[in-house]
């Protein structure tokens, strides 16, 4: 795991876009892991302003998104497929058949997340998961208590998730209280685990999940065991780690992140 700490939001969300995007560059054909909420909006818009430049071409790549709410059509305002299509597909030139998300309708919905791990496991697996933390520490829609080898399926959304989540809907009674997600253990086999955090709110969090014990009541503490996690924040998420003055010599001295340090 190495944490990059970033001058502010601005220079994190830039970095993760940048990230993203020279893995496509390297991999035309690669597979995304996607996620969805207001932390993933500005790393989307760089990515479509630099497609709309020319500077990245998304037309072999294919996606699966970490979760969708079950009970919301994908046309629904409120469903992340709304979302990803506004924020990202709808922009860039990647196949809309190549890119998978949960069906939170669906009749069977066990049948779905039996579904949805084999499409994963025959595209050859995701090369790049992005990910952002709840407040909880849940990655995806991992709460609390989730295995840490867990698998896609149907999980219950905690009161406090719930009420965060409202302001995509008219009111908190119309938020869905169970989703789809990807599970720990479908997320802990990507190839390469990227992580965006960011403001004041996270800091207590993120030092839980990258400095604490691993615990499945904090899902996203599992990524201490992932053999290529990168974890991207702000300074304000910053302030509660412990080891800020190790993080800060590795992006300011490993050779990996030298191009990305100089714009």
């Amino acid at each position: 795991m190495e944490v990059l700490i970033q001058p502010d939001e601005t220079a994190a969300d830039e970095l993760v876009a940048r990230l993203m995007m020279d893995t496509v560059r390297r991999h035309p054909r690669a597979v995304l892991g996607l996620a969805t909420g207001r932390t993933m909006e500005p790393v989307y818009k760089a990515m479509v302003e630099a497609h709309a430049q020319g500077e990245v071409d998304f037309a072999a790549c294919s996606t699966f998104n970490l979760d969708e709410y079950i009970g919301l059509t994908p046309d629904h305002p409120a469903s992340y497929r709304t979302f990803m299509n506004q924020n990202l597909f709808d922009h860039v030139n990647i196949p809309i058949e190549r890119t998978r998300l949960p069906n939170g309708v669906a009749d069977d919905i066990d049948r779905e997340c039996v579904a949805y791990e084999a499409a994963i496991v025959a595209a050859g697996g995701i090369d790049l998961q992005l990910l952002g933390i709840g407040h909880d520490g849940h990655i995806g829609f991992n709460e609390p208590l989730s295995s840490l080898g867990s698998r896609t399926r149907s999980k219950a959304l905690t009161p406090d998730t719930i009420a965060r989540n409202a302001f995509a809907f008219a009111n908190e009674a119309e938020v869905p209280h169970r989703a789809i997600t990807m599970g720990v253990g479908t997320i802990l086999d990507s190839r390469w685990c990227l992580m965006l955090v960011k403001g004041a709110s996270k800091a207590a969090i993120l030092a839980k999940a990258v400095e604490g014990p691993v615990t499945s009541m904090v899902t996203a503490s599992a990524l201490q065991l992932h053999p290529r996690c990168t974890i991207v924040v702000d300074e304000a998420a910053a302030t509660e780690l412990d080891g800020c003055d190790y993080y800060r010599w590795i992006w300011e001295n490993e050779p990996e992140w030298a191009p990305y340090r100089s714009g």
